[in-house]
C-alpha cells in the first residue's frame, strides 16, 4: 500500500509503502499524484518511505514503477529512498545513473533527514 504522508509539501512528495506494493498502488495513488505534481510543477522530489513492514512489489507494481520511472527520467529533482533491503538500496543507486536528479539512501531511522534533504532544509 502507498500513503501520502504529511510531510509532502509544494512539489515534494513523501510517501509511506507498506506490505507488498501493487499496480493498483502506482495507477490510483502514486501516478496520479506525481503527475498532478508535475503538471504544477514541472520537476518533482520524491521521498519513497519503505516501513519495516514493507515487503516488496508484486508484478504489475514493478513494471508500473520501471515504466514511469524511465518515462520520466528527467522529471526527477531529487529522490530519496528511505529504508528497505541492501538489494533495494544497491538497485536505488544503479537507476540514479538513469535519472537526471540527485538520489539518496537513508536507513528507516533516517525519514526526517531525508524529508529535510528534499526540502533543502540544512
Amino acid at each position: 500500500m502507498i500513503e501520502i504522508m504529511s510531510e509532502s509539501e509544494g512539489n515534494i512528495l513523501v510517501v509511506k509503502a507498506t506490505e507488498k506494493l501493487t499496480a493498483k498502488d502506482y495507477e490510483e495513488v502514486f501516478i496520479p499524484k506525481i503527475n498532478q505534481l508535475l503538471q504544477e510543477y514541472q520537476k518533482v522530489r520524491v521521498v519513497v518511505f519503505l516501513a519495516e513492514n514493507f515487503s516488496g512489489w508484486d508484478i504489475g507494481a514493478a513494471w508500473d514503477d520501471a515504466r514511469f520511472g524511465i518515462q520520466h527520467r528527467n522529471d526527477f529533482e531529487k529522490m530519496a529512498v528511505v529504508g528497505g533491503s541492501k538489494w533495494v538500496k544497491w538497485s536505488t543507486k544503479i537507476s540514479s545513473h538513469f535519472m537526471d536528479g540527485q538520489v539518496a539512501t537513508y536507513d528507516t531511522s533516517d525519514l526526517q533527514s531525508a524529508v529535510a534533504w528534499a526540502k533543502d532544509i540544512h
